[in-house]
């Protein structure tokens, strides 16, 4: 009977721990010596996801596991058995990736080579049941209008710090929370009956509400180019005008950093406007770009765009406005890889996780197009900028799974909470979807 590498390493690995087990009195002589370097001669496997147990050869380990302090990019493993020149260590879910770190009485040494942490991403549906239309209600009970005229075109999600979602919803002219449970309510605006009126919950009203962002207090931003408008909504759902835009604003960003609020429009040549929160000292900061689509903020402060027209995504410095091209080619396409040779199908939605790696919505086609190649939400690593496939792929649907199984039919926004989890407003699969990374 042929064993499969997983039932193979299980056997492996088992084996191999009752072989240390047995090793005690055979090593009951070996001291661990404070003062000769701990090396890392190699490891096994090189990859894996949460669980996965990995055999570390070299020098000068110490017997005593709990005085085994082992890392990988940052994050803890569990020493389970060491014999003094072999570690077995279990990875934890949402493990690290990067050169193995194992530490032994202040004294430290690295592996040459990187461990690689393969995520599990499942993808579910939070609310929404594929129909436009308006209900509140618990998860496929409600319903929302993003496709219910081909030309919306609307991007905003947003999550706070207690895990509750908040969409826009034009087509309803409306703002929607759902909370952690999926259960949807109308946050702002009266559903059906678009204007400008400011209130508290369903007394106000707007007319596009498109772009969203959100502050360290659970202020919540709309830009609305229906009344070219930035509205604060606090979080009791009461709006405030902040400034009317010089042009109709069609995505917003909130800068932790320089308590700044930055919005655009898609078009081209455009610019990117600065202004306070209070709406005052209102600036372009740069101009010329071929059509601006999702912006989002950094922990540095630093403002990353997703260029639609140019098929790109940029970061900018707040200090000077100078520009690096995280990833794309320029060329329409949908292409994984490292960022100088990645290419976007008209990226349009964008958020930024707290290691400041980067989410991406690829499909801002207009009118949302699902035969579109880019039917994903893809990814780029904060460091390296590789680029890669987070969730979906380039066909679309309407179906939950894993990874690239799962499919989405045009998403346009993308968010991502204090967890790592990620939400998508998935325009004409009508519902917000969930994404799960372990």
């Amino acid at each position: 009977m042929k064993l499969t590498y997983n039932a193979t390493s299980l056997i492996f690995f088992a084996l191999l721990i009752l072989s240390l087990a047995g090793c005690k009195k055979e090593d009951a002589g070996f001291t661990h010596d404070p003062n000769t370097p701990i090396v890392i001669t190699d490891f096994l496997p090189k990859q894996g996801s949460g669980g996965t147990e990995v055999l570390i050869n070299g020098e000068n380990f110490s017997l005593d596991t709990a005085a085994i302090a082992i890392k990988i990019g940052g994050v803890p493993l569990k020493v389970i058995a060491s014999n003094g020149t072999q570690i077995m260590a279990v990875v934890p879910k949402k493990g690290g990736t990067g050169p193995l770190e194992i530490s032994i009485g202040g004294k430290s040494g690295t592996s040459k080579d990187t461990y690689t942490y393969l995520y599990t991403r499942t993808v579910t549906t939070l609310a929404g049941n594929g129909a436009a239309g308006f209900a509140n209600g618990k998860g496929t009970d409600a319903m929302f209008n993003f496709s219910g005229e081909a030309w919306y075109r609307n991007n905003g999600i947003v999550v706070d710090d207690a895990l509750n979602v908040y969409v826009t919803d034009p087509g309803n002219h409306c703002i929607r929370k759902i909370d952690p449970n999926g259960n949807v309510t109308t946050f702002a605006g009266s559903p059906g009956n678009g204007g400008f009126a400011e209130g508290k919950g369903t007394e106000a009203r707007f007319s596009l509400p498109y772009g969203l962002t959100i502050d360290e207090h659970g202020n919540l931003y709309s830009a609305d180019p229906g009344n070219w408008d930035i509205r604060k909504i606090s979080p009791d759902g009461t709006t405030k005008i902040v400034a009317w835009g010089h042009s109709a604003p069609w995505f917003i960003a909130y800068d932790r950093t320089s308590k700044k609020i930055y919005y655009n429009v898609v078009d081209s040549p455009a610019p990117i406007y600065q202004i306070n929160l209070d709406g005052t000292a209102s600036n372009t900061v740069i101009t010329g770009l071929n059509y601006p689509a999702g912006m989002a903020c950094g922990s540095d402060g630093s403002l990353y765009i997703a260029l639609h027209g140019d098929n790109q995504i940029r970061q900018y410095d707040p200090k000077t406005w100078k520009y690096t091209v995280i990833a794309g080619t320029g060329k329409y396409g949908y292409k994984n890889g490292p960022g100088k040779d990645a290419e976007f199908a008209l990226p349009w939605g964008i958020a930024v996780d707290s290691q400041n790696n980067i989410l991406i919505a690829g499909n801002g086609t207009n009118g949302g197009d699902s035969n579109s190649p880019d039917q994903s939400i893809r990814f780029v690593d904060g460091k390296t900028y590789q680029v890669s496939t987070f969730a979906g792929s380039g066909k679309s649907g309407f179906i939950n799974g894993i990874g690239e199984a799962a499919a989405f039919n045009v998403p346009e926004g993308v968010a991502v909470d204090k967890n790592g989890t990620v939400y998508v407003l998935d325009k004409k699969n009508n519902s917000i979807r969930k994404i799960i990374s372990e």
